[in-house]
Formats: structure tokens, C-alpha cells, sequence
């Protein structure tokens, strides 16, 4: 959960809760998309999240726990799971969800999911009675309630006349979620009223699971791209929260009346190399690439303050157990210069174009990509930078011959598999194409145990060293800054803001 300056372990509280009133949200990208099922882009997470629930959800110790779902069992062999619905719970329309609505969205969600592709191979949804639905699959796997609890690209329910009718650029957006959406206006806003039918758990709030309550009448997300201005709009009071508020203002956003900064975890940041087209096909020049980049410099370039990030090789993160491995860390962070030149001059590179795709949709991410193109140019490299706005990239990185590398941040995933770059079978951009990756992956899923699945999670840390279909750059930290009249506000790999109140006298 999301600590006010990353100091105690305790959502924003106030002594009363308020109710009614409105939450306005200074995000810093647009989404592409509010289908939950077709990205994993967070700005189309932290909005379609307030919209969708899932079957199965985490608590905030990263525990897959039912929502949707009454309760699930699980066969002796593994190969079936049989999810008892809960009853009542209604659509935004005010039709009640039932097993055919779940069975369909749960299919479109495999049509379009990397992570249910990746991993749930061959998985089929059927409803056995309205409030009773299976899911069978092939081969027995410890990962099967991860991916159904996953958070970007989530299975959000919807109803089946939607998810049968959505095509790949639309749809309605009708869930069964706290808030309920009234108005997208690309480029604009988006705004959320509470949903007054809306059907809760009982259980105490923990994450994404528990109770939920859609305390303030309605939330606007208001796309603002300019950082200055979200953070500007924090001191004025014009927003209560603000997103992707830059580093270099945190200062600034500790010293003002009535407004707090948040840290909360990031996830990892990466450099995605196309494994596919163009010179990066090239292992000697993906390892030149990594050679050619001295990390702290350039997480401190772009965040400028030390607190926002952790070098670390790992693609876990220290607090997750489980997965964390340090296998192949030799290999992290080896800035080197001669060393890196000599690859670029041992291989095949005729002075191609290198492009690196990007956007300022993201600062971080443009810093990043700014500090690349220098040590790449340092190197030999003839270096393009190629600078879109974000749902522009989205679209562009899906042909192979539009680029050659780029830096991104991923949500924290609880478990390796849900990161979309690792298996053959994903279609994410870059392409991976690993054999010895996709076999950890394989033996990991077949374990009895994680514990005795450690060996392969070493290996498979190693392998993604040794191959480089990523470079991890760090650990990092996002700033958030929240209005004092705000209460209630938590996150677990994005924003929750049912449970949230505002004080607006």
C-alpha cells in the first residue's frame, strides 16, 4: 500500500469519513484503450480498474483472494477449477451477472491476453448453472490464480453482449465495479460516477480484495501531459491528486500547505530490445548496448534524486521473496566503455539507423531514452530518437520495423510469468525468442512448490542475462502528490479510489 512519504505502511486516513463530493485527478497520459483486456498500459489500468472487477483479485500482501467469485476449488489433478459466482452482484445496465457473461469476457480476455496466452495455452471457460462456471486446462500449473488476479491486462467481467459485440478499437464500457463510467473524451477526461446499485464484499478492505465503497459522487482523470501544470494544479487546488509528479518537485510538493507527497512502488524500468528486425538480432550488440550505459548515472539523470530508485539486476523485487534472484548480476551495470566499442566493431553494424522509440508522455522515459541516444552516439552508433506521444508508441512498437529499442517501466507482477517480455509464446514488442527461457518458465509452473522451483527461477534469471531480451535498468519509485482533504487513498500496482473520501468544506 501507498505510504504518505513512503514512511509507515498505512493508507491516508482522516478521523471522519466524508461522502459525496468530487475527486479530480491530474494523470499524465492517455489511454489508448479503457478495454481492460487488450493492454498493459497503466493509464488504461488506473481508470478501467475503478470500472471492472475480476473473479479473483490481490490483498495488499500480494495473496490471490476471491471477488467476483464467491469461492474456487481446485480438482486433485490441477486441471480444473470451479469458480461459484457470487449472486446478486449487478452490471451497470442492472442486468446480474451470471456464468455466461463470465465465460465470455473471460474468452475475450484469453483471445487478447499475453499473459493468458503465455500461460493458460489451450484454458477453456464453461458455464456448468447460472452462478457456476470451470475453467479447464491442459497441464497443471502453481500460476493458474496469479494470472486470473493479474492487473494489467486484467480479465475485467463485462456483460456477454459486450464482450461479444467489442472490437479491437471499442466497445461499451459496462462493468460491475464501485464507480461506473459516464464520459471518455479522448485527450480530455474521463469521468467516473458512483455506481448506487453496486454490490460489495464484506471482508475488510486489503488491496484490491474486501469492501468496497464508492465514497465521493464522481472522479474525473483530466489528461495532462505537462508536468508543471499537474503540479502547478496541486498547489492551486485545482486537483487532488496528482500523478507522475516529477522528481524535481518533490521539495516543492513537502513544503506547501495542504498537500502531501506519496511514494509508492514503481515496479522495474527496462530497455526492450526488438529480438526480431534490425541490429539488435545481434546478441554482441544488445551486450553493447548494456556496456554502453552507466545506470546509476542514468536513473540519476532521469530522476535526479536517489530516493526514486534502487539499482538492482534482479527482475523481482527485493520484498517478493519467492521470486527474487541474483543469479547473473555479474552481468548488470557493467559500464564500459573500450569494452563496448569493441563489440560494436567485432560485429556486423554498417552504420544503420538505431532508433529508439519514446515518448514525453513519461518523462522518466524520455530521459532515459535521451541518455541512450548519447552513449549509443558515444559508441559508434548512428542514433535516431523518435518521439511520439504515448498511445502513438503503443501502436507504432507493434510492427518490428519501427524501432530497435526502448525504455519502459512495468507494474510490479507477482510472479515472473506475468511480465509480459519473457515467453516465446507472448506477442509483447521486442519478441522475445528464448528456449532455455521458456523451459524455467515451463519447470517453474510444473513445480509442487516455489520453493522447489528456486533452481529455476535462478537459471532463468541467469538466462535473461546471458541473452539479454531486456536489459533491466532499476527499481523504481513513483511520486504521487495528494491533496490533505483526501482520505482513504491506497494502491497496490495502481490507484484504489473506492474507500476514498474528500473533505470539500
Amino acid at each position: 500500500m501507498l505510504a504518505a512519504c513512503g514512511n509507515n505502511d498505512e493508507a491516508i486516513t482522516t478521523e471522519s469519513e466524508q461522502e459525496g463530493g468530487t475527486i479530480n485527478i491530474a494523470y499524465g497520459a492517455n489511454p489508448q484503450t479503457l478495454d481492460p483486456h487488450l493492454t498493459t498500459n497503466q493509464a488504461t489500468r488506473d481508470v478501467s480498474r475503478q470500472i471492472y472487477e475480476q473473479l479473483l483479485v490481490l490483498n495488499e500482501d500480494y495473496e490471490v483472494v476471491p471477488s467476483l467469485a464467491e469461492d474456487y476449488e481446485v480438482s486433485d489433478d490441477g486441471l480444473t477449477y470451479t469458480f461459484q459466482l457470487r449472486e446478486g452482484v449487478l452490471f451497470h445496465n442492472g442486468e446480474e451477472m451470471v456464468a455466461s457473461d463470465v465465460v465470455a469476457s473471460m474468452q475475450k480476455w484469453l483471445d487478447h491476453s499475453t499473459q493468458g496466452q503465455a500461460n493458460l495455452q489451450n484454458a477453456s471457460f464453461e458455464e456448468v448453472d447460472p452462478y457456476t462456471v470451470t475453467l479447464t486446462i491442459d497441464e497443471p500449473s502453481i500460476l493458474v490464480p496469479n494470472i486470473l488476479a493479474d492487473t494489467a491486462p486484467f480479465p475485467g467481467i463485462m456483460p456477454k453482449e459486450v464482450a461479444d459485440a467489442a472490437g479491437a478499437d471499442g466497445m461499451e464500457h459496462i462493468g460491475t465495479g464501485p464507480f461506473q463510467l459516464e464520459e471518455w473524451r479522448m485527450d480530455q477526461h474521463t469521468h467516473l460516477t458512483k455506481f448506487d446499485d453496486y454490490q460489495s464484499r464484506d471482508e475488510e478492505p486489503s488491496g484490491l480484495a474486501g469492501r468496497k465503497e464508492a465514497l465521493v459522487d464522481d472522479v474525473y482523470f483530466h489528461y495532462i501531459t505537462d508536468e508543471s501544470t499537474r503540479v502547478s494544479g496541486m498547489m492551486t487546488g485545482e486537483y487532488d491528486i496528482g500523478f507522475s509528479i516529477p522528481a524535481d518537485s518533490i521539495d516543492q510538493i513537502d513544503a506547501a500547505d495542504g498537500v502531501q507527497s506519496f511514494f509508492s512502488d514503481g515496479g522495474i524500468y527496462s530497455f526492450v530490445f526488438n529480438n526480431k528486425a534490425g541490429i539488435f538480432t545481434d546478441l554482441d550488440l544488445r551486450q553493447a548496448f548494456n556496456m554502453a550505459i552507466d545506470y546509476e548515472d542514468l536513473l540519476i539523470a532521469s530522476y535526479g534524486d536517489d530516493r526514486f530508485y534502487e539499482l538492482d539486476s534482479a527482475l523481482a523485487l527485493p520484498s517478493q521473496i519467492d521470486w527474487y534472484s541474483e543469479e547473473g548480476s555479474d552481468r548488470y551495470d557493467t559500464f564500459d566503455v573500450e569494452a563496448a566499442k569493441a563489440l560494436v566493431e567485432q560485429s556486423s553494424y554498417d552504420g544503420e539507423e538505431v532508433v529508439i522509440l519514446t515518448t514525453r508522455d513519461y518523462p522518466e522515459q524520455y530521459n532515459m531514452a535521451v541518455v541512450a541516444q548519447q552513449a549509443l552516439q558515444d559508441i559508434g552508433f548512428n542514433v535516431s530518437l523518435d518521439v511520439y506521444d504515448w498511445p502513438t508508441v503503443q501502436e507504432l512498437r507493434t510492427d518490428e520495423n519501427n524501432f530497435d529499442v526502448f525504455a519502459v517501466s512495468f507494474a510490479v507482477r507477482p510472479t515472473l510469468h506475468q511480465y509480459p517480455f519473457l515467453a516465446s509464446t507472448s506477442d509483447y514488442p521486442g519478441w522475445t525468442n528464448n528456449e532455455t527461457i521458456d523451459e524455467n518458465l515451463a519447470l517453474i509452473t510444473e513445480a509442487d512448490s516455489l520453493q522447489s522451483a528456486t533452481p529455476y527461477i535462478d537459471d532463468l534469471q541467469q538466462e535473461v542475462w546471458d541473452d539479454l531480451p531486456v536489459a533491466k535498468i532499476g527499481n523504481i519509485q513513483a511520486l504521487l502528490a495528494i491533496s490533505d482533504d483526501v482520505s482513504g487513498y491506497s494502491d497496490l500496482i495502481g490507484p484504489i479510489l473506492w474507500n476514498v473520501s474528500i473533505d470539500e468544506d
